[in-house]
């Protein structure tokens, strides 16, 4: 929220400096972002009136001005601004005058110079080349009492600052200069001076006949008839001066005294044109499905029952709360309208505006709280500046109460405020600092019961008013306090590893992190995740990040598509990252959410060359089996097993589920090529999804002696079927009874298959028939003992052979 100081100062004026007064805002936990002049330093700029303006004889464009700047003479001063005339006040840069810095950095010297043979005493100024606004249509016309010789920065005030605050959503009650003023005054002791807000003159009793039918959307609605306004009325320059240093352009008298009244009090209107209801009523209801309206920004939307609008007999005329209508907009021809000020309860306004990719400022109020007590003020208010300036007869006032918050009170205990903010406090303190709030107070023994007031939507729990205190006693008066409790590092389990290391193994293998965002695309669930019914969110900051992830192979494979697109040539990505599932089972606590499963999740990529680099030897693709050996590296020394499975992400028959200790832990494999078409990816890149405390696991080494007596190493070659695994095989073997205690190992060395001719048959067959293979296994056998001897170990090769024969179908190689 951005605001002149000079206008906060009219309510508050403590004796403070700009900054110091900056500083304490900034301590009240109102922080100001910024804190910036008006204009920037310009010298020797003062009011001149044109007296003559004459064309210049050797140009079209320009003209010959004798301008009065209080100096006697007059000055001459050729201009080419379209609206320079005789009569109108503008500003008037003297020679020797420096105007705001350019672009370039340094500032403009003012010089008698000529201007197509006519001497120039000076120049006449825009707003752009004063830097007081991008305005570069004319010359800046000052007011008519403006004194001719008059320091412009004293005449328009340029010495002022602009203060921009950043207000957490909590604080509501500090979207008005008046909101601010009253929170200055708390914490500065200053007196505050109200606006005063005189009840207009009733020239008629009509009113507009108001149904509201939802009190869950609306609380209160006020309004008021005005009769024979003057639409073409030119605002007043002090009050565009003040919207433009809100930051709000001037649009029209009415536009700009409805946004002056929301920038003062904080409380949104709406006027309509009276003649342009239909029906002569309006209903205040939730939207129905299929509804229509043309919004003031041109947008057309369509709402539903979850919107609440304003509508007439025949139409939705405005969208609750947040922005009118253009059919009963306010035009020039308008002549009689109707004022209105509501109180929209926050949580049905709240992202609304959001649903149709815009925001106002009146649905940022309303969305987080407005006082409900002032709606019939501002209709006073409004009402008195548009009889000022537009003219006009006012009706009375119509106030429908419907249902308005109930304020309940919170109680504060001084000993727990006291051991909250960490210094010791009296009830006489706590009292103090919450009477400069003008908050309702009760006294107990030992306790404060607040009630809280229409404007402070904040005051719920008894952690608020702690907050409330601890602001006005100062935090910067706080004492420094060790902590009295001990302090114990908390030492994580040998048996896990933590989420950091994890990260940086897995770095170790080449991957670089990535951090993405919860909220993905519909069809990514759809496509990666076989998820027809994802956790669809009420707000989502973009329309296409709609869902919440059940799984993070889509956020790498758009990663994966963005580094493409700028010409990457090998990717390897990875992201810890959190999931989310529905789950019946779960309630909800402290940090779990009723039905909603969130466990977290590590996921990699990896596509392009196998290598980073390679000085021989032509580029290899990442293949199944590269991406195989990183999950495997990044779960030693635990021995993962993985077996054939189909998932919705991964090739069908590139694909394994990943198990540890017969558990399930993720899933490793290639794209599915249909996915790959459909990102356009010139190579299927490879992925694994693991669970993520399954990773963080790890057995404890337990420590063995180094044996005494040599390993000795038999090599057989069995033939089987073409079907027969590599897991099976290892499994069969290690199962052999007559090798127990003696087996160490196992490991497959070779494979070979016999070649099959074009005709069918089989070629070099090495006793192979067509559909079998043979596959050669080195085992290990060792003793404690003493060193094996053929007699011991013979016995346990035939173990071996017969379980393999028994189990799978196998037989020797002749």
């Amino acid at each position: 929220m951005q605001f002149p100081e000079s206008w906060l100062r009219e309510f508050c004026n403590p004796p403070l400096t700009s900054e110091q007064l900056a500083e304490t805002l900034t301590m009240g936990g109102f922080e100001v972002e910024e804190r910036r002049p008006v204009a920037p330093p310009f010298t020797k700029i003062v009011v001149g009136e044109i007296k003559e303006a004459e064309q210049h004889p050797n140009a079209d464009r320009l003209r010959v001005c004798k301008v009065d700047v209080g100096q006697g003479d007059l000055l001459n001063i050729v201009c080419g601004a379209p609206n320079a005339r005789v009569g109108i006040k503008v500003p008037c840069a003297l020679v020797g005058a420096e105007l705001p810095a350019g672009e370039d950095g340094k500032p403009f010297l003012i010089k008698l110079g000529k201007l197509r043979g006519v001497e120039s005493q000076g120049m006449l100024c825009s707003a752009r080349e004063l830097k007081l606004s991008e305005d570069h249509g004319g010359l800046l016309e000052l007011s008519a009492d403006a004194p001719i010789g008059g320091d412009i920065r004293e005449v328009l005030k340029l010495d002022d600052s602009l203060l921009t605050l950043k207000l957490t959503p909590n604080l509501a009650h500090g979207l008005s200069v008046f909101g601010i003023a009253r929170e200055l005054a708390a914490l500065t002791g200053a007196p505050l001076q109200a606006p005063a807000v005189p009840k207009v003159a009733v020239s008629f009793a009509d009113v507009l006949p108001v149904k509201v039918e939802a009190p869950d959307l609306c609380g209160r609605f006020s309004g008021r008839i005005v009769r024979g306004v003057n639409t073409r009325a030119v605002t007043p320059a002090w009050m565009v001066d003040r919207l433009a240093r809100c930051g709000q352009r001037s649009v029209t008298a009415l536009v700009d005294i409805s946004n002056y009244v929301m920038f003062e009090l904080g409380q949104p209107s709406h006027i309509f044109d009276l003649d342009k209801i239909h029906g002569g009523s309006l209903t205040v209801r939730w939207g129905k499905a299929g509804e229509q309206l043309k919004l003031l920004n041109g947008n057309t939307i369509t709402v539903d029952e979850q919107v609440g609008v304003i509508a007439d007999e025949r139409e939705v005329e405005s969208l609750a709360g947040i922005m009118g209508g253009d059919a009963t907009s306010v035009t020039d021809a308008t002549q009689n309208i109707y004022v209105e000020a509501a109180f929209w309860w926050p949580e049905a306004i709240q992202g609304r505006s959001r649903r149709f990719n815009f925001n106002t400022d009146a649905g940022h109020r309303f969305e987080r709280g407005v006082d409900p007590s002032r709606t019939v003020a501002v209709i006073e208010r409004i009402t008195q500046l548009v009889l000022e300036i537009c003219g006009g007869q006012a009706g009375a006032v119509d106030d429908r109460i419907l249902r308005l918050p109930e304020a309940k009170p919170v109680t504060l205990r001084v000993a727990r405020a006291s051991r909250v903010i960490g210094m010791p406090l009296t009830q006489a303190d706590c009292v103090a600092a919450l009477k400069r709030l003008g908050l309702p107070i009760e006294e107990g023994d030992g306790i404060v019961r607040v009630t809280p007031p229409p404007h402070r939507f904040d005051l719920l729990i008894e952690e608020d008013l702690i907050e409330e205190v601890a602001r006005l006693v100062g935090y910067n008066n706080l004492p420094t306090t060790p902590p009295l409790a001990p302090i114990t590092a908390r030492v994580r389990p040998e048996v896990q590893r933590g989420r950091f290391d994890v990260r940086r193994r897995v770095a170790a293998l080449g991957y670089q992190e990535t951090i993405n965002f919860s909220f993905v695309e519909a069809h990514w669930e759809q496509d990666l995740a076989g998820n027809a019914s994802p956790i669809k969110l009420l707000n989502p900051i973009a329309s296409q990040m709609s869902v919440m992830r059940s799984s993070l192979l889509g956020s790498l494979l758009q990663v994966l598509k963005f580094n493409i697109d700028r010409k990457a040539s090998r990717v390897r990505v990875f992201e810890v990252g959190r999931v989310f599932l529905r789950d019946d089972s779960v309630a909800t606590t402290d940090s779990t959410v009723k039905g909603i499963h969130q466990p977290m999740r590590i996921a990699g990529l990896a596509w392009g060359d196998a290598e980073e680099s390679r000085w021989q030897g032509k580029a290899q693709s990442t293949d199944f089996f590269d991406i195989k050996g990183d999950v495997e590296a990044l779960l030693a020394p635990l021995m993962p097993s993985f077996e054939p499975t189909e998932h919705p992400a991964l090739h069908p028959g590139r694909a394994a589920r990943v198990r540890v200790d017969g558990c399930e832990i993720g899933v490793v494999g290639e794209l599915h090529p249909r996915w790959r078409q459909k990102w356009e990816l010139s190579q299927a890149p490879m992925l694994f999804e693991l669970d993520l405390d399954a990773v963080m696991a790890r057995p404890l080494p337990i420590a063995q002696p180094v044996p005494r007596h040599q390993a000795v190493e038999r090599d057989i070659a069995v033939v089987v079927a073409e079907d027969v695994t590599h897991d099976a095989l290892m499994q069969t073997i290690a199962s052999a009874s007559g090798a127990d205690g003696l087996l160490q190992g196992a490991s497959l060395f070779d494979i070979y298959r016999p070649q099959v001719a074009r005709d069918g048959t089989v070629a070099a067959s090495g006793g192979l028939a067509q559909g079998e293979k043979s596959m050669a296994v080195r085992l290990s056998f060792q003793s404690d003992l003493a060193t094996l001897t053929d007699e011991q170990i013979e016995p346990a090769v035939r173990a071996i052979v017969d379980q393999l024969g028994a189990k799978l179908g196998a037989r020797l190689r002749g």
